[in-house]
């Protein structure tokens, strides 16, 4: 797969973004371009040893900050590190690209340069949340803070897709985030929505709470965008939370050697969960091509 990195998007690049696309290439045969200023980039690889030969720049001169409004930074920088990625893909140069940055950006530019697959209404943007019985795929988590039921029933049909596709889940269950798990529970949209999912052929599974995202209740939650961001920011802050409190117990009353050492391996597996849900792999769905 080629993949194009927007080497300049995030809060710690363009250091971290090059160095984990170094890291990646080394574990894989995919081909990583990395976009930016090409300087910058030349740069920070000169930093690291052995960089694989799987690895190239491709220059692009503007970069699109966290705080700029999304479509009108599409729009005016033309040349921006985003826009360059999405034109890659478009011209069938790379089969994906993937930012740390801008997220609306991320979106605006690949419905400007990739288009919509025919019939969806507005793309969304994804997370996958870890659970306790492995992990679950949310939808929308930001691009439409304002939907209708049929938006719904539509992030529900690509969460599943993506689900049955990526997991090799044959019927994924899909839930629908709502205050109660009774069908007579929530606002206008959500009660809408829950009627036309239940008339659909997908394994609708009804209504879920926000405490069964985290017991692995369903295998896709629709949502709208803000009910989804405040979701996912708030996972981030209880995962964040959690971590910091084991390790103040820890150095408050530390383990005797022998029991520190052997709780060495369960504490990589809470802090490698953590990291998957505070950098939650966002994908945009449903675009001609993927995100």
């Amino acid at each position: 797969m080629r993949i194009a990195l927007d080497a300049m998007g995030g809060d710690h690049a363009p250091a971290v973004t090059v160095a984990g696309a170094i890291d990646a290439a080394r574990k894989s045969t995919h081909h990583i371009t990395l976009v930016g200023k090409e300087d910058i980039l030349t740069a920070e690889m000169k930093k690291h040893t052995s960089v694989p030969n799987t690895i190239s720049v491709q220059n692009a001169s503007e970069v699109i900050t966290m705080d700029e409004s999304p479509a009108q930074a599409v729009r005016q920088k033309r040349d921006s590190s985003l826009a360059v990625c999405s034109r890659l893909v478009a011209d069938g140069k790379a089969d994906a690209f993937a930012s740390a940055g801008n997220s609306g950006a991320a979106m605006a530019s690949a419905l400007l340069y990739l288009r919509r697959i025919p019939g969806v209404i507005r793309p969304a943007i994804m997370t996958v949340f870890p659970t306790l019985t492995g992990h679950c795929a949310i939808l929308d988590v930001g691009a439409n803070t304002d939907c209708k039921a049929k938006n719904l029933v539509q992030f529900a049909v690509m969460g599943k897709t993506y689900f049955r596709d990526v997991f090799s889940v044959t019927n994924p269950r899909v839930g629908l985030l709502s205050i109660g798990e009774e069908e007579s529970k929530g606002n206008e949209l959500v009660l809408e929505a829950h009627e036309l999912l239940r008339k659909t052929r997908m394994n609708f599974i009804g209504n879920v709470e926000g405490g069964d995202i985290a017991k692995g209740t369903a295998d896709v939650i629709v949502c709208d965008g803000f009910v989804g961001n405040i979701v996912l920011k708030f996972g981030e802050g209880v995962a964040e939370m959690i971590l910091k409190l084991v390790k103040e117990e820890l150095k408050a009353h530390p383990l005797p050697g022998r029991h520190y050492r052997s709780s060495g391996p369960y504490l990589k597996i809470l802090r490698r969960k953590w990291i998957i849900l505070n950098t939650a792999g966002r994908c945009c769905s449903v675009l001609t091509e993927f995100v």
